[in-house]
């Protein structure tokens, strides 16, 4: 009993982190949106920039955990897209500009970041 405690103690401490430009990437998504100044629909309600900041970081946090997440697609498509809770889709919408669905937003903003001079 006491070793199986253990292992699964060991397991969940060993989940790897994605890797560094992974990282990296995921935290310029998280941060843009948490600066863009557009609102951002979730399940069927609109929240500030801020809030959607700290909810897609929350749900990146619980994925990180799990080893669930390793490129910034990976975090798009598994947490930036759609509610885990209802399966509805997210969505963006930013000052003069219309809806578009979080996954083109996000997957946007992750081209920009890579296209970007150094």
């Amino acid at each position: 009993m006491l070793a199986g405690a253990l292992l699964a103690l060991l397991a969940t401490s060993a989940a790897a982190a994605p890797p560094p430009q992974a990282q990296r990437e995921i935290e310029q998504l998280i941060d843009a949106l948490g600066r863009s100044g557009c609102d951002f629909q979730r399940n069927g309600s609109w929240y500030p920039a801020t809030e959607a900041q700290a909810h897609l970081r929350r749900k990146y946090d619980y994925l990180r955990k799990r080893d669930l997440v390793a490129t910034a697609e990976q975090f798009i498509e598994r947490a930036g897209t759609q509610s885990s809770m209802s399966g509805k889709a997210y969505a963006v919408r930013c000052p003069g500009q219309g809806t578009v669905p979080s996954a083109k937003w996000l997957g946007a903003k992750l081209s920009q970041f890579r296209h970007a001079t150094p």
